[in-house]
């Protein structure tokens, strides 16, 4: 076990704590203040945006000045000024001012933590999953006592509760200390020459392909659950089991990786992510076989998620980590994710909810059909 193995699962619980918090529950807090629906959906963008920008900045900051557990704290400090405006302010232009700051030094934390964890490994991602799944934890545990505080306290309390999120994952970062990164014989090749090389572009592709397919499910899911007439209580209960799942996946996948490449398990996270989405599309009223697909997600984001951070492991490894780490973020999750959920919201608007995912089902196999060439051309290349 890394010897820092505590001090990182505590900062990831923290992080995605008050990520998932915030995420969760700004709609209710912005309509509270009389935000409209288009209001409310240019706001929560500036989510995704900005994961377009922060982490590819924050990334090249720590990398270049090789001081990772700095920048992380004071980024920490830089969200929570911006986090502020919530509090003092309760117009369009205040709000947006805030998510702007908040985000543009949240998003880039996670990959930076990622890469100082994969430092300390040094190759050896035995660990990983038993410590990223306290990022999974640290989400449900901080969303569900969240909830009981907001109906007890109303919606005007999430700001303290998000703000009081921000500070433990503050002192979380002051537990850190910077690792010293594995020296390789061979000098890393420059940034821009990677990112030129057709399996690279391939991957990215790939996981950009997949984000966009499961924002069907993080911006729609709910709705979709309540169009067929499912309560809340049900609602929440999915979202709940599909988090397990992931945990579950996230402790017990280290044997799943001595066996077996990381790009063979990519392809069955693909194939098991397109029998998912066409089931949640044909099966909306039929809870036993949506449950099903909700364990799936175990697969769909755990298990891919940890098949990505190993594959980035063979490009982007010492001075460009944390860029690594950084490019996956903004790339999939960023572009990816932004442009998966304004594509899926017409989609919807268009053809209906059912047929949303559908279209995640096709995303999910062309998903497929780039990581194929991905490893064919890693192959063909000799990389």
């Amino acid at each position: 076990m890394p010897a820092q193995a505590f001090s990182f699962a505590l900062f990831l619980f923290c992080y995605y704590a008050h990520a998932g918090t915030w995420s969760t529950y700004a709609t209710l807090f912005f309509a509270e203040h009389g935000m409209t629906v288009a209001q409310i959906g240019v706001l929560m963008s500036m989510i995704q945006v900005l994961r377009i920008i922060g982490p590819n900045v924050w990334g090249y900051v720590a990398d270049h000045y090789d001081r990772r557990v700095t920048v992380l704290r004071v980024a920490g400090f830089a969200a929570l000024i911006g986090f502020s405006g919530f509090f003092i302010g309760s117009t369009f232009g205040h709000f947006m001012l805030a998510m702007v700051v908040l985000n543009l030094f949240t998003s880039g934390q996670a990959p930076i933590c990622e890469a100082l964890m994969l430092s300390e490994m040094r190759g050896d991602l035995t660990h990983y999953g038993r410590i990223r799944m306290w990022g999974s934890i640290g989400f449900i545990v901080a969303v569900s006592a969240s909830a009981y505080a907001l109906d007890h306290y109303g919606i005007v309390a999430l700001p303290t509760i998000a703000a009081g999120l921000l500070v433990l994952t503050i002192v979380a970062a002051f537990r850190l200390h910077d690792v010293p990164r594995h020296r390789h014989q061979e000098a890393p090749l420059p940034l821009l020459t990677l990112l030129r090389r057709r399996e690279v572009i391939a991957f990215f592709a790939s996981t950009a392909l997949m984000v966009a397919a499961h924002t069907s499910l993080y911006t729609f899911y709910s709705l979709y659950l309540e169009r067929n007439g499912y309560s809340k209580t049900v609602i929440g209960a999915m979202w709940s089991l599909g988090v397990l799942a992931e945990v579950a996946l996230f402790y017990f996948q280290a044997p799943l990786f001595r066996r077996w490449r990381p790009m063979q398990l990519m392809y069955l996270t693909l194939l098991l992510a397109v029998a998912r989405f066409v089931m949640i599309g044909m099966a909306a009223h039929l809870l036993w076989l949506l449950i099903v697909a909700q364990l799936m997600h175990a697969a769909t984001f755990a298990l891919h998620h940890s098949s990505s951070v190993m594959t980035l492991q063979r490009w982007f490894s010492g001075p460009l980590q944390a860029r690594g780490q950084a490019l996956y973020m903004s790339l999939s999750y960023g572009i990816g994710g932004s442009l998966g959920g304004l594509f899926l919201a017409q989609w919807w608007q268009a053809a209906g909810p059912s047929s949303v995912y559908y279209v995640a089902a096709l995303l999910c196999l062309l998903s497929l059909g780039a990581a194929m060439l991905s490893a064919r051309w890693q192959q063909h290349d000799g990389h």
